[in-house]
């Protein structure tokens, strides 16, 4: 009894130094939780400062006030004094940062996961869940898995059992009947029914262990619950971004995460956080609390383009002509206008109707009409030139009467005087409006296209007119015609079409002194590409913006690391504060360290905010960082 109760004792106090044991690792685990699990990612390697030759950590530069200033890599001594050191190869330059660039409408975020020796167990599965708050959106990011090598072997213990639970289940229908037991009846009794009545499907029922049939239906059924029996926890295959095996926790270990985002518009800052569970195999042992987050500031070349409103240029001609043509008839070698002569009313209406238009036009104001009437063959030459000017004359007169009318009435109506231009020659009395009267005497070249769309005249005739009116002398040819079979014709059916009078009327825009003037309309165009800028479709901005080749199109370019073509831009522009940060970024890109630093101190110089905006571009903070550029700026 004694040696018994010496046993109990000895087994309490060792479940006691065991449950003290278990209870302060759970306390340290609790301490390590709360502090921070994820932090920045390792210092990731920023572009190398390297020139077109050799690179110095001695760089000589022209600030922006004319100064040559020397700038030197510089380190702190024991009494925590800058002192600058000029090495002559610098080594590749690293840091850590907070601010994210974009690039192609992208950012990676990177941080590192770290879990204390404390919380890795052979027989524990840690699951972390990294969650990412953007835009006041929260997105769960891929698990990962940290695995114990025993708990790993028991997951593969437990798909193991189960396998060979599943493999126990019998698929095939024949392997329950005793085929042997029913080749011997049947070799014996079939085809031989009548003398046991039995047929071949009894007989295979018969012969079939209906027990076994029983037992297998009922393992099918178990699946579900032997699979739970077995596989407590199982081998997570999707949502995963990492899934290791820890073998011996002899120290930290680290997993550096990196998730690509896709920028969108108003974004400008992402923070992660981490929680996590701790998992034995048959039961969750511990909740990780969420952490505090990381903030990441997202720095966009979007931010550098000039989102003012775009307006295109449209040129607008002072002058402008309208022309129009009436056919009013005359007597026979007369000059009169007769308004009830032919279809003359209804021409003349016309005109007027035409007039009274451009008079009421508020776009225009009309200047000059130039009055040119025209006359058919018949006749000299010399005596249808007199005709054709009396005719342009009477015609001039007789609507610089109209508008002396209508324009009276408008003033009359409206109260005011209305200003119909700048009083010129008048060649006709009675109006402010010039008039110019012009004539053609005779309208041959209508009288040609006239007879060649004719119906009526054979292709015989229509020869017979051009040899005639190859004629050289006018008043013969039309002579020579007088004689043809087809002259009553022309005379009487295209001679009078010949007989027009036609307006030229001058108009030019009201208010406008120059030849032309500059009117400005939304450039819809370019206004897609700044929004496509905006909405980090680069691409579709560089395709939109490409034909301005002004400081937008240079971002859309940047933002595409299309250096080449923003720079070509940029050299040709007048400086300002953007093209010279900008100019900055690309020379950094492109090594030329001086020509960088240089453009960046003047953008500074232009505005004082690029300051702090060069923290934010990995090619601009790595110069500040390794030449003390924050310092310089400051003083």
């Amino acid at each position: 009894m004694k040696r018994l109760l010496n046993l109990v004792s000895v087994t309490v106090i060792l479940a006691i130094i065991i449950g003290c044991s278990t209870q302060k690792r759970w306390m340290r685990i609790k301490e390590s939780a709360q502090t921070d699990l994820i932090s920045m990612a390792r210092e990731c390697d920023l572009p190398t400062i390297a020139n077109e030759q050799v690179v110095r950590d001695t760089v000589r530069v022209v600030a922006p006030d004319g100064r040559k200033v020397l700038l030197m890599n510089a380190v702190r001594d024991d009494n925590g004094e800058m002192v600058a050191t000029d090495v002559l190869d610098a080594a590749v330059v690293t840091a850590r940062f907070r601010n994210l660039a974009e690039r192609h409408g992208k950012v990676d975020v990177r941080f590192m996961v770290t879990i204390p020796s404390v919380m890795q167990d052979s027989k524990w599965q840690l699951r972390f869940r990294p969650e990412m708050y953007m835009l006041g959106d929260t997105v769960y990011l891929d698990s990962i898995m940290i695995t114990g090598n025993e708990y790993r072997r028991a997951q593969l213990k437990g798909y193991e059992h189960y396998r060979k639970f599943l493999e126990s289940i019998i698929h095939d229908s024949s392997q329950f009947i005793h085929s042997r037991a029913l080749r011997v009846f049947l070799e014996r009794n079939i085809p031989s029914e009548s003398e046991f009545g039995v047929s071949e499907k009894e007989a295979i029922d018969h012969y079939t262990d209906q027990f076994r049939i029983w037992m297998n239906n009922y393992r099918i059924s178990r699946q579900d619950k032997m699979y739970r029996k077995y596989v407590k926890s199982p081998i997570i295959t999707e949502g995963i971004r990492l899934d290791t095996i820890i073998r011996t926790p002899n120290g930290e270990f680290q997993y550096e995460y990196v998730q690509t985002i896709h920028t969108r518009p108003k974004l400008s800052k992402v923070e992660i956080a981490l929680s996590g569970t701790i998992h034995g195999q048959d039961r969750k042992l511990y909740d990780i609390p969420v952490g505090k987050p990381l903030s990441f500031y997202i720095s966009s070349i979007s931010s550098l383009a000039d989102y003012r409103e775009k307006y295109k240029d449209i040129v607008l001609e002072r002058k402008a002509e309208a022309n129009t043509a009436c056919y009013i008839d005359f007597g026979a070698g007369k000059a009169d206008i007769d308004v009830s002569l032919g279809h003359n009313r209804t021409e003349i209406h016309r005109i007027e109707r035409n007039l009274a238009a451009l008079l009421d036009n508020q776009t225009f104001d009309l200047d000059s009409i130039v009055v040119t009437a025209d006359s058919s063959p018949e006749g000299t030459v010399s005596f249808n030139r007199n005709l054709s000017r009396s005719r342009a004359t009477a015609v001039s007169g007789y609507f610089n009467r109209f508008v002396k009318r209508y324009s009276d009435s408008l003033r009359r109506e409206r109260g005011v005087v209305l200003s119909l231009g700048e009083k010129t020659t008048v060649d006709v009395e009675g109006s402010d409006i010039r008039f110019i009267s012009r004539s053609n005497p005779e309208n041959w070249r209508m009288l040609d296209v006239l007879v060649e769309k004719d119906s009526v005249l054979t292709q015989d005739q229509k020869e017979e007119y051009r040899r005639l009116r190859g004629i050289s002398d006018a008043d013969a040819s039309e002579a020579a015609m007088t004689h043809t079979d087809w002259y009553r014709h022309a005379r009487q059916k295209l001679y009078p079409r010949l007989r027009t009078v036609s307006f030229n009327f001058h108009l030019h825009r009201k208010g406008m002194i120059k030849d032309t003037v500059h009117t400005t309309v939304i450039d819809t165009a370019y206004m897609d590409g700044l929004k496509a800028i905006k909405d980090r479709d680069y691409r579709r901005a560089v395709e939109l913006l490409r034909p301005y080749q002004d400081i937008n199109t240079a971002v859309a370019y940047c933002a595409m690391d299309y250096d080449a073509s923003a720079k070509a831009i940029l050299e040709k522009l007048k400086p300002c504060d953007r093209s010279e940060y900008m100019l900055a970024l690309i020379y950094s890109r492109e090594g030329r360290t001086k020509d960088a630093i240089e453009r960046y101190l003047s953008a500074c110089n232009l505005n004082p905010s690029y300051v702090h905006r060069g923290n934010l571009d990995p090619e601009i903070s790595i110069l500040k960082k390794h030449y003390r550029l924050t310092d310089f700026n400051e003083q």
